[in-house]
């Protein structure tokens, strides 16, 4: 089967690197992460990433311990820059070139941001970590995710979570949650389901940037959803 996507755009969660583990990061799950997306690249799709940082920091549960939240929130974007160093490196352990561009200037560790370098590479194949956010506090890495897929023209945002989908009911507490296999933005709105942050979901609807929300611990997701067959939930 061919793919039906050229390019997109994973956001990954910081906690998606710990799996089920006390671990802050599991080598064994980012193996296999990393094999998955390394998957989508061997069938010739250019795959962008954003990842964020909550495994490491988080800005809002920082500021809660009595840290200004500024502080808290770069903290949390060198967070991002930790985490995406151990993905690239278990990308390039299998052989496939991996640059990590980030907001916030690393120069002899990481490069900066350059949309148009970003495209060539992409158009090389080689895949691109958008790393440190949007450079900014106040705002998520769904926002920098938002952003970059727009930036980088992705056919579509897959947003990874530790649930099948979006759900009409959060299914954690409610056995009767109903999974919705697709969902317009404007009912998603309404019915106020909380598919990612709100700033970067409107950015995604304004700009029509379709969003794929999957279980990243589901063995062939990811895949699934880029050779078009049904899994977990599309937004658009």
């Amino acid at each position: 089967m061919q793919p039906k996507f050229k390019r997109v755009l994973i956001k990954l969660s910081g906690e998606a690197l710990s799996g089920d583990s006390n671990k802050i990061i599991d080598p064994k799950v980012i193996n296999r992460i990393a094999q998955e997306i390394l998957e989508l690249t061997r069938r010739k799709v250019q795959v962008a990433i954003v990842i964020g940082g909550g495994n490491l920091f988080r800005g809002e549960s920082l500021s809660a311990l009595g840290i200004n939240r500024l502080t808290g929130d770069y903290m949390g974007m060198l967070a991002t820059i930790m985490n995406s160093l151990a993905l690239r490196d278990a990308m390039e352990s299998s052989g496939h070139p991996t640059r990590i561009m980030s907001a916030i200037s690393m120069l002899g560790v990481v490069d900066s941001f350059d949309r148009r370098k970003a495209l060539r590479h992409l158009e090389k194949g080689d895949i691109v970590i958008f790393a440190g956010g949007t450079g900014n506090p106040l705002v998520t890495t769904d926002t920098a995710a938002s952003l970059r897929a727009i930036e980088v023209e992705a056919e579509l945002l897959l947003k990874a979570t530790k649930v099948d989908g979006v759900f009409d009911k959060d299914p954690s507490l409610q056995i009767d949650a109903k999974i919705y296999s697709e969902i317009s933005y404007k009912e998603a709105l309404s019915k106020e389901l909380g598919v990612m942050d709100l700033g970067a979901f409107c950015q995604c609807r304004d700009h029509k940037m379709p969003i794929a929300v999957f279980n990243i611990k589901k063995p062939g997701a990811l895949l699934r959803i880029i050779l078009g067959e049904q899994e977990g939930t599309l937004v658009r």
